[in-house]
């Protein structure tokens, strides 16, 4: 059995205050206040240090919230043409591209939009090189630091057996002048030391090359906003290795961008106790983990629900797919769940509206925009049966 991946996230915020009855089911709610507060964060991290902060588009992104992200980003990181794309036309300010292998049909189209062209191997890099100075960008190349503190290897990006990067050792073989820029990689929900580090195990190796170069691409996994961040640390290392290199620096939070700031809301639909002693209490929800939350059944890890008491009934929760593991965790309960009960689980604006599919013909839960701060609440997506029908033909 795969053990339980612990994630950091899962702070209620002000969502107490919210009325879940209010809402479709099941309904992803981002609280604009909350957003907006993640993103005040960031913008004094770059104003205190000069780094430029993109956001990742592969954990969140809502074309809605793009010129709300703009206003306190630098731009957008995206994974390929798709993301590219959305990124030209939701959000603005820079557009950062990598992916772990372009297709010749695609790469014309991305380097037309994009900023920075960041590649994978010293292949792409000579079979796309030309292309990408002819549109003018800013050409990239990943590193793989061999480094890392995750403890879950399906998160981890900087082992040896990842298809992430190019090691440091294999460098040799690259024409540096056809670099502008080095980017890497390593972190997943963690706090400053780990990107420490990382740091203090290449620099060695990447400070000579630096001389060459115009930007370092420091990844994501910083989890900034979270409460016990250290962030005077990463202001004050954020200078320093500027002053070092002599080069621009960047991040990529997504995350962190959006933490804590979205739940998932749902309905209970049965609730029921089989005979046999050793069975758990069992509730059925519309939502589904398989369909709307896939990471935690990837990970797996167990997401946070909002109220649940430090002592109660005990139920597992489980989603509406024929899918025997479509479970999302056990949980504490005041008393015995109730058909027609809302419950919302916490943290869900990250890596679920990217990741909902139509498994099992299940539901997407509409999209909510709350503020906090007033109260408002408007629902600005409500998926339907032709959605599924078309997502098939």
């Amino acid at each position: 059995m795969d053990k339980i991946f612990q994630t950091m996230g899962g702070d209620p915020r002000n969502f107490n205050k919210l009325d879940l009855y209010k809402l479709p089911s099941p309904c992803f709610v981002i609280d604009k206040r909350a957003l907006i507060d993640n993103l005040l964060t960031l913008n004094h991290l770059k104003s205190q240090t000069g780094v430029k902060i993109l956001v990742a588009l592969k954990a969140f992104s809502t074309p809605y919230f793009g010129p709300l992200i703009s206003e306190y980003l630098d731009g957008c990181c995206s994974s390929g043409l798709y993301e590219t794309k959305l990124a030209k036309k939701y959000f603005k300010g820079e557009i950062s591209t990598f992916s772990p292998a372009y297709k010749k049909d695609d790469i014309k189209e991305i380097v037309n939009l994009s900023d920075h062209i960041i590649f994978n191997s010293s292949n792409q890099l000579n079979d796309f090189y030309n292309i990408a100075i002819k549109f003018k960008n800013e050409i990239g190349l990943r590193i793989n630091p061999l480094y890392s503190e995750i403890s879950n290897d399906k998160y981890n990006a900087a082992s040896i057996n990842s298809r992430l990067g190019m090691h440091l050792n294999d460098l040799d073989n690259i024409d540096i002048n056809k670099l502008n820029g080095i980017h890497f990689h390593t972190l997943c929900e963690q706090n400053f030391t780990p990107l420490e580090n990382t740091w203090n195990k290449i620099k060695n190796d990447i400070v000579p090359l630096c001389k060459k170069l115009n930007w370092l691409n420091l990844g994501g996994g910083h989890h900034i906003t979270r409460n016990d961040y250290e962030i005077d640390k990463l202001k004050t290392f954020l200078k320093q290795i500027a002053d070092v290199t002599s080069c621009q620096i960047y991040i990529e939070p997504g995350e962190a961008v959006v933490l804590d700031s979205g739940i998932l809301v749902g309905e209970i639909i049965d609730s029921f106790k089989p005979s046999n002693e050793l069975s758990p209490n069992i509730a059925i929800t519309d939502i589904s983990a398989v369909s709307h939350m896939p990471d935690v059944i990837e990970a797996p890890y167990r997401p946070a629900l909002l109220n649940e008491p430090k002592y109660g009934y005990k139920v597992m929760l489980g989603g509406p797919s024929c899918l025997a593991g479509d479970i999302i965790g056990e949980y504490n309960f005041k008393s015995t769940p109730k058909v027609g009960d809302r419950i919302a689980i916490l943290d869900q604006a990250h890596y679920t509206m990217v990741k909902t599919s139509f498994f099992n013909g299940v539901k997407i839960p509409s999209v909510a925009i709350w503020d906090s701060d007033n109260d408002n609440l408007e629902v600005i997506k409500r998926f339907t049966y032709e959605d599924f029908e078309n997502k098939l033909s």
